[in-house]
């Protein structure tokens, strides 16, 4: 019987688990190896930054999803990868052997590469950690106001500048002053100009202060920026974006530029055909890199019928992720953008159809087949 390891909760592997609650391996043991037991949706975590919502409305359960699907939850975090051996090492000294290996680890970030960042950040991951010291921000909020600086230009920095604004200051009773710094480029840069020129004037009109500036250091009670500014800061957020996780680099796995795992069109590794990956982790040799979890999430249905036929010895079949994905940035208050393509659209109907698509998804995987 073949031992297949699930590295990783991510979404990716969120689908994977909820397809295998409808039809489990019978000819494999399979094993998910995840820091957490439940996975906090991405998608409405600006949501309940800014406080629309609970934790328990964008939490996916891990548990009763992998007992339906037949597969052992064990809670840990991988350290190490040896591909060749196919072990995987754990935190505590523990090793876990496989056959076939599918990784959805989700991406790290770089606690050293801001000097200050690892002693005065918040950083938004892992997401489990950045959300318990949401309750302890906004009781310091209401003990005095606070200067945030939120640190990163992309979707994550823009969503969450504007949540944290709407909750410690859009309420009325001004608790905090928010700033963002984008790193040297316009906020969302990478996106189409009309999508960047809604995200700037939704930023104005929150009075959210940009620096389109690089964060070169946080100190105690500041942000130190390369042109020389130095910003008060009470609450530097630290929304830079993902990378690799470091273990990846010594695994033997064909790594690209950026540390992450080389797939084909069928998301298997293009060094080690017994590795699978998708999401944050990974990346395709035939598309560029998504900017959001959308890719992850699509991803898990062809996922988790290749793990099928890997298992199987059945041939697998390619994915091609669609040349435009639809994209939906919270602008904090209880109204978004649409991005498709080139075009965009902006209003509260666009929050109400973003919160009735992650609701919906949350619910269906909260219930397994």
């Amino acid at each position: 019987m073949k031992r297949v390891l699930m590295l990783g909760g991510g979404h990716a592997h969120v689908q994977v688990l909820h397809a295998l609650a409808r039809e489990p391996l019978a000819s494999a043991e399979v094993m998910l190896l995840t820091p957490f037991d439940r996975q906090l949706y991405s998608g409405m975590v600006p949501g309940l930054v800014a406080g629309h919502y609970a934790v328990d409305d964008c939490a996916i359960a891990l548990k009763p999803l992998a007992q339906a699907a037949r597969v052992r939850l064990v809670e840990g975090s991988a350290v190490g990868l040896d591909a060749a051996a196919r072990v995987v090492r754990l935190a505590g000294g523990a090793v876990a052997e496989y056959d076939l290996l599918s990784l959805d680890a989700g991406a790290a970030m770089d606690r050293q590469r801001i000097p200050g960042a690892r002693e005065h950040g918040l950083f938004v991951r892992p997401i489990e950690h950045f959300v318990r010291l949401l309750d302890p921000l906004v009781a310091l909020s209401r003990e005095r106001v606070l200067d945030v600086v939120v640190i990163g230009g992309g979707a994550a920095g823009f969503e969450l500048a504007l949540a944290l604004q709407h909750r410690l200051a859009g309420q009325g009773d001004e608790r905090a002053r928010v700033a963002l710094v984008t790193g040297g480029t316009e906020p969302l840069f990478g996106y189409p100009q009309v999508v960047i020129e809604r995200g700037l004037r939704a930023l104005a009109r929150h009075r959210i202060t940009v620096f389109q500036d690089r964060c070169e250091a946080i100190e105690t009670g500041a942000v130190r920026l390369a042109s020389g500014a130095r910003l008060a800061c009470d609450a530097p957020v630290i929304a830079t974006g993902p990378e690799a996780p470091a273990w990846l680099a010594g695994s033997g796995l064909a790594l690209d530029d950026g540390g992450y795992v080389l797939t084909g069109p069928t998301l298997q590794s293009t060094s080690h055909p017994e590795v699978l990956a998708a999401g944050d982790v990974a990346t395709r040799t035939d598309a560029p890199r998504p900017r959001s979890g959308v890719y992850a999430v699509r991803a898990g249905v062809p996922l988790a019928a290749n793990l099928r036929a890997l298992v199987g010895g059945a041939a697998l079949q390619p994915w091609l992720p669609q040349r435009r994905s639809l994209n939906l940035l919270s602008c904090g208050e209880r109204r978004a953008i649409l991005a498709w393509g080139d075009a965009a659209a902006h209003g509260r109907w666009v929050w109400w159809w973003k919160d009735r698509i992650d609701r919906g998804f949350v619910a269906r995987m909260n219930q397994p087949a």
